[in-house]
């Protein structure tokens, strides 16, 4: 499934994190166990099961939440979720240790420091900026932000989603028209921190960085577009700082602080995380959930 704002689950999602903003905990949670019930595919369930966890209370209604969330995410396997292996596994590991459970916490502490895997996703990719260029130029790193004029890129950053190429292009300077290359990276790239694992776990925008160049193959010139009042919004975003939901469009820094529940022994800088095949299956073991696990809080009916 490819990521999108307008899907029901995630502005369910969208609308709880709010109201979590607000100190509306019980509010929040009955958006996320609507999110849950409403979600049609792993994908969508792994992304309310992973906000349920969260609001958890009670230290084992929480492990089970975010067991649910893990299994989801493996089953789903992909580069949108990936980078949710380690939070994941840290949360877990956290659990253990809240029930005293030492050998299951030094399990998942370790899966959760393994080292970062490169992103595996196959494209295509997308450039969204004013500038005009052709097939076979080069896009490359230290040039100057396309959103803030006094910040020069050390990575240029790419999105596997057109749509999110397609605002940045209507956000960048510059008088050119909006404008959506079709790139391919020319060596290793990475998860866009400024994003993954912010404000949804792992990277399901699929937004990329690398310093190395992106090489223009073809362009884009029909895409859905924002409205003019979405714009707006988007601007105001950006004269606030507030750029974390697409980083293409506001990178700030390289790497931005955020708030969590609880400091994650793993860097945000580190990307997705691998699993091992002996944890994988230790995992397996128990089927997939058919229900979900009773939470904290009363659902709604």
């Amino acid at each position: 499934m490819e990521f999108n704002q307008n899907n029901t689950v995630i502005q369910l999602c969208l609308q709880g994190m709010n109201l979590e903003d607000k100190g509306q905990p019980e509010g929040a949670l009955r958006h996320f166990f609507q999110a849950w019930e409403e979600a049609t595919n792993d994908f969508e369930k792994f992304m309310a099961a992973w906000y349920v966890a969260r609001l958890q209370l009670d230290v084992s209604d929480r492990l089970k939440w975010y067991h649910t969330a893990l299994q989801l995410a493996l089953e789903v396997n992909n580069d949108a979720v990936k980078g949710a292996y380690a939070p994941l596994h840290f949360y877990i590991a956290k659990c253990y240790e809240e029930l005293n459970n030492v050998e299951n916490a030094r399990i998942y502490h370790e899966l959760a420091l393994l080292p970062a895997s490169r992103p595996a996703d196959q494209g295509p990719f997308y450039h969204g900026t004013r500038a005009d260029l052709r097939a076979g130029d080069l896009l490359t790193a230290g040039r100057m932000s396309n959103y803030q004029p006094d910040l020069v890129m050390n990575h240029i950053y790419f999105t596997a989603l057109v749509y999110g190429a397609g605002l940045a292009a209507a956000l960048a300077r510059g008088n050119g028209g909006e404008r959506v290359y079709i790139v391919e990276p020319t060596g290793d790239f990475e998860d866009d921190p400024n994003v993954t694992n912010k404000k949804f776990p792992g990277n399901p925008m699929r937004s990329y960085r690398t310093q190395y160049p992106l090489k223009v193959v073809g362009e884009v010139t029909d895409w859905l577009k924002q409205t003019p009042e979405q714009l707006q919004q988007w601007r105001k975003k950006l004269a606030a700082g507030k750029g974390e939901v697409i980083s293409q469009i506001v990178c700030k820094q390289e790497i931005v602080s955020v708030r969590r529940i609880s400091v994650p022994a793993w860097s945000f800088d580190r990307g997705p995380c691998g699993f091992s095949t002996v944890m994988y299956l230790h995992i397996r073991k128990s089927a997939k959930p058919n229900h979900p696990p009773q939470g904290s809080f009363a659902k709604s009916p």
